[in-house]
């Protein structure tokens, strides 16, 4: 018998008690066998997916059909992790309607626990209304991903009074349309320890320190497996990519030398009917 699946209501006790929620993204089956596998609360399938599994420059061009396809095999992987689906770029900024539509499409198509999508205050009425429809909505703000060409890149957000007090009233103004968690990214740990202080919802870090109620991280950065770039708020806890690179580098020596496949790699016919073959080939 496998874990329990968490529920909204158990995430909200662990903020009540103190206990950390921790979270990871995956984007296919064998990381989302992984992740349950390591006990983890959630599991998001994140827009990031579109740099660390396509190879593009930002989340930009991810589409919904990507991150359905995607969401449908970690859903298959882990039937026993809360998994939460991430609205890509346009799917919901365009109109309420589609912004229901589509994280219906989560839902009916890939069976995720819930959806997040990027901004504050001015994406209030999509939230409000996918939670009307019956959906749970988490919501994300500090750096967006989706709208760094506004904020300058990819870079923290919240570092100054003005700053910090806008992503104070944004994180307010999603809680108020239903909001049932929200992710904080690249912001000062102070700023979020207010937020989760303010807010009675769970409040969740990716870069935004220590003092929230729990932390997410990219799966690609914990493995050491995405080497575009290293956030500042990244700790690799492994390094695949250089061990993938030492294994298919072996592989290729083997083969250049003529070491592999050696006989145990082969299959042997069953005894006397290599001869059988003989006979029938004169």
């Amino acid at each position: 018998m496998g874990k329990k699946k968490l529920t909204r209501w158990d995430l909200q006790k662990m903020k009540v008690s103190g206990e950390k929620a921790v979270w990871i993204t995956a984007y296919d089956y064998w990381n989302a066998t992984f992740a349950e596998k390591a006990g983890m609360d959630m599991i998001l399938v994140g827009d990031s997916l579109g740099m660390c599994v396509y190879g593009y420059e930002s989340t930009v061009p991810v589409t919904m059909d990507q991150c359905i396809c995607h969401s449908e095999a970690v859903r298959r992987a882990a039937k026993n992790t809360f998994v939460i689906g991430d609205m890509p770029f346009l799917s919901y900024q365009v109109s309420v309607e589609r912004a229901v539509l589509n994280a219906g499409r989560f839902h009916k198509e890939a069976g995720v626990d819930a959806i997040k999508l990027e901004g504050g205050k001015r994406v209030c009425p999509q939230i409000r209304a996918i939670c009307d429809a019956g959906m749970l909505v988490m919501g994300h703000i500090g750096l967006t991903p989706q709208s760094s060409g506004q904020l300058g890149g990819f870079k923290a957000q919240g570092r100054t009074a003005d700053a910090a007090y806008e992503l104070i009233e944004d994180a307010k103004a999603i809680q108020e349309a239903g909001g049932f968690a929200l992710l904080v990214e690249a912001v000062p740990p102070e700023v979020c320890d207010i937020i989760r202080q303010t807010l009675s919802i769970p409040v969740y870090s990716i870069g935004a320190g220590i003092d929230a109620d729990g932390q997410l991280m990219i799966s690609s950065d914990v493995t050491g497996v995405f080497q575009a770039f290293t956030p500042k708020f990244v700790k690799k806890y492994e390094n695949l990519a250089d061990k993938t690179i030492q294994a298919f580098s072996d592989y290729r020596k083997d083969v250049k030398e003529g070491k592999f496949p050696a006989p145990e790699h082969t299959y042997k016919m069953i005894d006397g009917e290599f001869d059988k073959l003989t006979t029938l080939l004169k």
